[in-house]
């Protein structure tokens, strides 16, 4: 087969990497939206074997068919959102808006609106957006210096002799001299590791127009807004041509099957998806659809035995899931910037961009990226005075991006 021909320790490392930072940075919060409904015990654990089995076969199929690296992921930002809008709601209520979210999302994929909306977005704000919601993982893995100084200079020294040495190893290599130190100073919490499978609960929705418009309209629009739109820009900035349209609508299918057992709503990752969609996973973009298909492949694992892979990656301390990922992000953290700032008629709308989604604002309840984008946008219009766009100059469609030919091609699967 060929994805085992293709498949890499560093890709699969990644794969790995992805799963530890998307899961421990958010899964409390997810934890806190169901509770907000009510939610038993066995209810959360089937929110997570539905969320698990979303991500993981929405990730890892897609990305074999189309030997490209295709990340799927929970709207966090989302179950913040439940997390504070959910009182008064039962559970019945919160499933039926996670069915109208989900209609709402396919919608959106099926009629291709949004995908139009994205191909208008200048490539200079596009990798500014998606620099602001990486950067902020590149400054919590060394503000993690102050509670972990050891650990991260560790961390910090490996990473650097690795990238010097072995390149393509540094990020596997970081993680396991990491974890030996944690496991040797006895900081890794084993006892929250508890093995035992999960049971879907099905929960018959109940449709009410309070629901909808207090919970599965605000699950929508932070879903686009805060994690699609940056999540086609990691794409677009990593040189892949997708479908954006349909992978969109597979997210609003997949939701709209999982919704009774607990499954919100699952979007394009971003952050994850830098993760397996950079140099670190693989040197030939070509092959980092294995780092993708690996990460799916854990997050079935822990749709399955929600409540033992929970408690092993919540073992980990929190300094080190946030080093790691600080340290796995810098190279496409670099680039984002050098492509912002590249074209100096677009720089200071890239750097409002980078600065406003860096910020973590919040208004009206929608996140920092999506107002960065409004804010680049402005402040591009007001500068541009009505100036059109350069056809293949401006826009974000990742056949425009400059690179090597060779590896172009490659990554969008024309050459074998």
């Amino acid at each position: 087969m060929r994805f085992f021909k293709d498949l890499s320790l560093s890709a699969f490392t990644a794969g790995f990497v992805a799963v530890l930072v998307g899961f421990t940075s958010s899964v409390v919060i997810v934890f806190q939206a169901a509770q907000a409904f009510g939610a038993t015990p066995e209810m959360i654990a089937s929110w997570m074997w539905a969320l698990g089995l979303g991500m993981g076969l929405a990730s890892a199929l897609p990305s074999l068919w189309l030997r490209k690296p295709v990340m799927i992921a929970w709207s966090t930002p989302g179950a913040a959102v439940l997390a504070t809008a959910g009182a008064g709601y039962g559970m019945g209520e919160a499933v039926g808006a996670f069915i109208v979210c989900a209609a709402l999302i396919t919608l959106a994929g099926a009629t291709g609106w949004f995908e139009r909306v994205m191909n208008r977005i200048p490539m200079a704000i596009a990798s500014a957006l998606l620099a602001g919601v990486l950067a902020r993982f590149g400054l919590s893995a060394f503000a993690a210096a102050q509670t972990a100084l050891p650990l991260v200079l560790l961390m910090l020294g490996t990473y650097l002799v690795g990238k010097r040495l072995v390149p393509r190893y540094a990020v596997p290599l970081t993680l396991g001299v990491a974890i030996a130190y944690a496991a040797l100073r006895g900081e890794l919490a084993w006892s929250a590791v508890h093995f035992s499978l999960a049971v879907p609960v099905f929960t018959m929705p109940v449709f009410t127009w309070q629901a909808a418009v207090s919970l599965a309209l605000p699950l929508f629009v932070v879903t686009m807004a805060s994690q699609n739109l940056p999540g086609v820009a990691a794409i677009r900035a990593a040189g892949y041509d997708m479908p954006v349209s349909k992978i969109i609508t597979l997210t609003g299918v997949a939701t709209l099957v999982l919704a009774p057992f607990g499954g919100y709503a699952l979007n394009l990752s971003a952050i994850t998806a830098a993760i397996c969609m950079g140099r670190e996973a693989h040197e030939d973009p070509a092959r980092r659809y294995t780092a993708a298909v690996s990460c799916g492949a854990i997050y079935v694992v822990i749709g399955l035995f929600g409540a033992a892979v929970t408690g092993l990656l919540t073992a980990f301390p929190k300094e080190l899931v946030a080093a790691i990922a600080g340290l796995a992000l810098l190279g496409t953290i670099g680039g984002g910037l050098a492509a912002a700032v590249r074209d100096e008629s677009h720089r200071e709308a890239a750097l409002i961009t980078f600065l406003v989604t860096l910020s973590g604002v919040t208004l009206a309840g929608i996140g920092s990226a999506f107002w960065g984008v409004v804010a680049g946008a402005v402040a591009l219009a007001i500068q541009q005075g009505g100036k059109r766009a350069v056809a293949g100059k401006d826009i974000a469609p990742a056949c425009k991006i400059k690179q090597d030919s060779k590896v172009a091609q490659r990554a969008a699967g024309k050459t074998p």
